[in-house]
Order: C-alpha cells, then sequence, then structure tokens
C-alpha cells in the first residue's frame, strides 16, 4: 500500500515550461468574517535548494508549525517575495472576489522584479502587467504557488493573532477570523468590530438586530 509521502507533491514542472521568471501568486482569507484578504507572490531561485523545496506544500495540508518553518526557510532561500492586501474597506467597495483580483495585483507589484509570468492559484486571473496563467489546485503542483499560499497563510494568521489582542472574545488567535462557533458565540455577546466584514451574512445579522433594536 502506498504511503503518504506517494501523494503528488508541488514541482517546478510548470515555472520550467515557462521559462523566463516566474512568480506563483495565491491569496487566503476569501471566506473569513473578519480581517484583510493576503495575497503573496513568490519567485523561487533557479537553484533552489531541495531541502527547502521539501518544506514546501499547500499551505492547507501543512501544520502551523510546518508552515512556520517554510516561512523562515523562504525568508533565507533568495527568493523574491512580495504581501499584498485588501482591507476590510476595501472588500466592502469592491466585494470579496474582486477585493482579492486587488490584493494579488497588490502583491505582484510589490516584487523587486516584474516576473515574466505569474501563475495564479485558481480559475480566475487578476489584470497584472505581465502575462498570467490560471492554475486549479495550483498550491499543491506548483512550488511557487505553494510557497505563496504559506507566505500568505503565516502573515494573515499571525495579523489576526494581533487583533485577537485589541478585540478579545472572538477567538482570532486560532481561528483567524472564520466563523466558528466561538467567533460566532462572540459576535453575538459583543457585537461586530471594525475589522468584521459587515456584507457578510453573521455580521450582517447582528448589525441589522442593532440598528433595529
Amino acid at each position: 500500500m502506498p504511503g503518504k509521502s506517494s501523494k503528488p507533491r508541488p514541482t517546478l514542472a510548470l515555472e520550467r515550461a515557462a521559462g523566463g521568471i516566474v512568480a506563483g501568486v495565491d491569496e487566503v482569507g476569501r471566506g473569513p468574517l473578519s480581517g484583510p484578504v493576503v495575497a503573496a507572490a513568490v519567485i523561487l531561485p533557479p537553484d533552489l535548494p531541495p531541502h527547502i523545496a521539501a518544506l514546501l506544500n499547500d499551505s492547507k495540508k501543512l501544520s502551523p508549525v510546518a508552515r512556520d518553518i517554510a516561512w523562515n526557510a523562504l525568508q533565507q532561500s533568495g527568493a523574491m517575495i512580495g504581501v499584498g492586501a485588501a482591507s476590510v474597506a476595501d472588500i466592502a467597495r469592491l466585494n470579496i472576489l474582486h477585493a482579492s483580483m486587488l490584493a494579488m495585483q497588490r502583491a505582484v507589484r510589490r516584487l523587486a522584479a516584474m516576473p515574466d509570468l505569474a501563475l495564479i492559484d485558481g480559475n480566475r486571473a487578476p489584470s497584472l502587467p505581465c502575462a498570467s496563467q490560471c492554475v486549479v489546485g495550483g498550491d499543491a503542483r506548483s512550488l511557487s504557488i505553494a510557497a505563496a499560499s504559506i507566505v500568505a497563510k503565516v502573515l494573515r494568521d499571525r495579523l489576526m493573532a494581533r487583533l485577537d489582542l485589541r478585540y478579545p472574545g472572538y477567538g482570532w488567535a486560532d481561528n483567524a477570523g472564520y466563523g466558528t462557533p466561538v467567533h460566532l458565540a462572540g459576535l453575538a455577546r459583543l457585537g461586530a468590530t471594525p475589522h468584521h466584514r459587515a456584507a457578510f451574512a453573521p455580521v450582517a445579522a447582528v448589525l441589522n438586530f442593532v440598528r433595529n433594536n
């Protein structure tokens, strides 16, 4: 029986097939009830050490400790990293899909060099000053996208942990703003904060209740 190690892992096949300078781009935070969307763009060095490549995978498949180790390794690897975010105000103004596109645009533009191609996780690509290619399930296929997924996840989780210190009672350090029972209970008890997404149904329900009572 094949073990877990036999499961396909992300590779550099897409990057090598494209040639030139290739960035992987991914975002995290579309689903939470609070906090920004955070995106990352990563250009891996051509001589990425195998031991660092082995740390990279879809961030959802890694434990928090494994993500932190991978993030620290990426910072020491010579990878080029750009990070962008779309705030709660951006989400309210644009909607969550277009805010996610904006975060990815900002991440790519914050790279120290513009890539020839951006590999975008998913089936929608933002408008970019370089060519782009959508890769469905890209964080499990492309090492560059996997790296971007790790960077975005680590930095957003750390941001939500800092916000949890300012707004205790919602469990953001543990749930990163997703609608867990702890978060929903805090929302019902304490009401919404400036970091909640007012158009998302559970938050809207609380705001409507406050307005009508």
